[in-house]
């Protein structure tokens, strides 16, 4: 099988899912009220509430506003990721997926360009919220905003990978919502996002070890580590690992032998 095939395949997926993007501008506009909505107003509560001591990757203090805007940009890629679920499980009941899978190209390819497609739209999506915290005031160097972009590339893959395990699990589209509230909120808020994790030590320690155990947190902190032109290797490692370990599992249950997988009744 010739690399420009795989090459067309790549890039037919990737078309589709910008244009897909591009015609459900609601859902661009929606990808944005969100972390807006925290940088706005919850953000202007806590700024007097909640103090942030001078931690690496920050060398003075800093307000809160600027602190959150990395957790921010991990929530658009974590809510975007779980739209690129909610898009897999509708694609493999009647969707363009159940056809491109019974194609030559090897699934795991397939599966694997779908994911990619998906994360680069969520770094168009980051890439516009951080123009707008620029504007809002949160300005970190301007070095920083250029390798903070593989730092969010990463972090979507990542976040991206768990969402397609969690669409090889779900079976029907009406459960989606349930899983959402299961999975979604409770990494949201076990993570360093919106507290430091000094902060969620001091609430109880089982709070602090599940959130450094969570990965949406070394996504967080990959980013803003990058964000101030810093590399967080721990988190670059915990990243890698949790990417790596959801895309084998989510491979593991799209096969076709395996009942949850497309062709197997979803």
């Amino acid at each position: 099988m010739s690399g420009a095939l795989w090459a067309r395949a790549f890039a037919g997926i990737a078309v589709r899912e910008g244009l897909r993007f591009v015609r459900q501008r609601g859902r661009f506009f929606s990808a944005l009220v969100r972390p807006l909505v925290w940088l706005a107003i919850f953000a202007a509560g806590f700024r007097t509430v909640v103090e942030i001591a001078p931690a690496p990757p920050y060398a003075s203090p800093i307000s809160y506003e600027e602190y959150v805007v990395p957790g921010l940009l991990a929530m658009i890629l974590l809510f975007n990721g779980m739209q690129a679920a909610l898009s897999m499980v509708y694609d493999r009941e009647m969707g363009s997926m159940k056809v491109l899978l019974t194609s030559p190209l090897p699934r795991g390819f397939l599966l694997i360009a779908r994911l990619s497609a998906a994360s680069l739209v969520g770094l168009a999506q980051a890439a516009a919220f951080l123009a707008i915290a620029w504007v809002w005031g949160v300005r970190p160097p301007p070095v920083g905003l250029i390798m903070v972009m593989p730092a969010v590339m990463l972090g979507g893959l990542m976040l991206g990978a768990l969402g397609l395990l969690l669409s090889s699990l779900i079976r029907q589209l009406e459960n989606f919502a349930a899983v959402m509230n299961f999975v979604v909120f409770p990494m949201f808020f076990a993570s360093s996002a919106l507290y430091p994790l000094a902060r969620l030590r001091q609430a109880g320690a089982l709070l602090g070890t599940v959130a450094v155990l969570n990965p949406f947190t070394q996504a967080v902190e990959l980013i803003r580590f990058a964000l101030y032109a810093q590399v967080s290797v721990a988190a670059l490692a915990a990243v890698i690992a949790a990417l790596l370990a959801f895309l084998a599992a989510a491979l593991w249950f799209y096969r076709p032998a395996r009942a949850r997988g497309f062709g197997g009744g979803g």
